[in-house]
Formats: C-alpha cells, sequence, structure tokens
C-alpha cells in the first residue's frame, strides 16, 4: 500500500477506546470542524483497513440479498465492504486509515513516512467490550457465553491476537516521533490532559475554552448520542443484529468486574503477569503488574 506523509494512522488491538481516539484526532488534526464531523460519518472518515477480511463471501451474499429492495443499499454496502486499500487509494489527502493490525503487518516504512496514534486498553475491559461487539456485528456472529469467550481470547484463538504481542510492538516504537501511545485509562482519567498531548504531536495549539468543548463533544454521554461515530450505517444495512448493546456501550474503566468470576479473576492475573515480565510496558492504572 503506497504511503503518503500526510497519512494519519489511528492503531488498537479492537475495543481499546479506538473509536475515541479516532473522533479525538480526527478533530485536533482538522482544525475542530465540528460540522464536518456531524455531517460525514468517522466510517467514511476513517476507512477500516483490513474490514474486508471480515466480511466472508457467504455472509456478503446474504446482506446483498437482504438489501436487494435498495440500490441505494446495495452501493452503500459494497462502499462498506470493498478493501480499505482500494478506498484509500481514491481518497484526497489527508488520509485518516483505522486498523487493528500490529506494526508487523503494517508497511515496514509506516513510521518514516506517517503518523500514528496507538491506544492499549487494560485487556480484561478490552475482552469484555470486544465480546459484546461479536455478540451484535453478524459478520462474527459469536453466539456463546462470556468464560468461553475468555479463554479463546487468552489463548490466542480470537482476530488480531496475540493481544500483547500486538501492544508490545507499538509500546517498542513509542518514543518515534511519528507514533504516540496512548492509555484508555488516560483518556477515562484526565481528557483533557490527553487533548493536550495529541494537540502538541500534532502541532497545533487550542485554548483552554476550545479543549473543554472538545472534551465535551468527547464525553460519553454525548458520543453515545453521536450518530455520527456509532456505526449507524451498519444497523441501517442489518448487519449489527437488534436487541444486543450498541457499538458505543458505557466507557468504563474497570467493568471487567461485573464479569469475571474468582477463577477468571486469578487467571487474568496469572496471564498478565506472564506476558509483562518481558516488557517495561505497564498499564498506568495498574500498579500491581
Amino acid at each position: 500500500m503506497p504511503l503518503r506523509d500526510s497519512d494519519v494512522f489511528v492503531a488498537s488491538y479492537p475495543r481499546s477506546g479506538t473509536t475515541w481516539t479516532q473522533e479525538l484526532v480526527w478533530m485536533v488534526a482538522n482544525d475542530l470542524d465540528y460540522e464536518k464531523s456531524a455531517a460525514v460519518p468517522l466510517t467514511q472518515r476513517y476507512p477500516f483497513l483490513e474490514f474486508s477480511i471480515c466480511v466472508h463471501p457467504v455472509m456478503k451474499k446474504k446482506f446483498t440479498e437482504e438489501n436487494s429492495y435498495s440500490e441505494d443499499k446495495l452501493k452503500l454496502l459494497e462502499d462498506v465492504i470493498q478493501p480499505g486499500t482500494d478506498q484509500l487509494a481514491s481518497m484526497p489527502s489527508p488520509r485518516f486509515i483505522k486498523t487493528h493490525l500490529p506494526l508487523s503487518l503494517l508497511p515496514p516504512d509506516l513510521l518514516e513516512t506517517a503518523k500514528m496514534v496507538y491506544v492499549a486498553r487494560d485487556p480484561r475491559d478490552v475482552v469484555v467490550s470486544f465480546y459484546h461487539l461479536n455478540r451484535l456485528i453478524r459478520t462474527q456472529g459469536y453466539i456463546g457465553d462470556f468464560k468461553t469467550y475468555w479463554h479463546y481470547f487468552i489463548n490466542d484463538l480470537h482476530h488480531w491476537t496475540p493481544y500483547f504481542e500486538h501492544l508490545k510492538e507499538a509500546w517498542e516504537k513509542r518514543h518515534h516521533p511519528n507514533l504516540l501511545f496512548l492509555f484508555y485509562e488516560e483518556l477515562s482519567k484526565d481528557l483533557q490532559k490527553t487533548v493536550r498531548r495529541v494537540s502538541q504531536f500534532f502541532n497545533k495549539d487550542y485554548t483552554m475554552d476550545e479543549i473543554i468543548k472538545l472534551c465535551e463533544h468527547l464525553s460519553i454521554m454525548n458520543f453515545k448520542n453521536n450518530k455520527s461515530v456509532n456505526f449507524n450505517v451498519m444497523a441501517e444495512l442489518g448487519v449489527t443484529i437488534t436487541g444486543e448493546q450498541s457499538f458505543i456501550r458505557k466507557g468504563k474503566a474497570g467493568g471487567w468486574r461485573d464479569y469475571f468470576d474468582e477463577e477468571m479473576t486469578k487467571e487474568a492475573e496469572s496471564w498478565m503477569q506472564n506476558n509483562l515480565r518481558d516488557t517495561d510496558l505497564r498499564f498506568p492504572h495498574l500498579e500491581d503488574f
């Protein structure tokens, strides 16, 4: 994939605060253009580089049949599942790109050419959120219980795993001038501080009033009600399942405690300690790891 020096990647393991970070990055880099943000869905502002690999031909046929009564919907469906590289080739600069691929599966010269903002999150919260997403999205189709899902996750039997290798690759490059490494928990704890870091990364200077307004725009309640970021297009095309939790959920740090029993809690502690043993990567909210 040919890169441009104006390209901006937002990368993460899924459900690590990707959508939140996308909107934050786009707003900062685009001079706080609220009008365009509201008018153009996030899915159009950020092609999802590898989404097409999640749409099996069987599912594509189903979605096509279900939307066959509308030429507009068929066109929208084709746009959604078009390979990200094809979408990006025809986009004007600057291009904003969403990906869950680790650095090792992206163009090797990416950081020498483009910018990347990487966001990481406590894996226990990640797996809860990803479990709900995989029940919501028909391209995923998960119908099992949470505990089974958890075991798939820690045994590297899910999309984009192994989780910790994903993070470590970005963490090793965190001092590169073209990579900004964020933690979801930092966004939750002090959004204003994170906005200032992102602004500095993009050489933007905003007043305190502008930062406060942006933080209000990014607050979880406003985010849940923001049609531009809520993947409404997926519901419109029948890709999401009615009755499951919405794409933007609670945005709660530490919500995993509502899902983990004692056995899973101990499993998680051991798994995290083992995977953090050979690295100085540490989650800022966890003193014990």
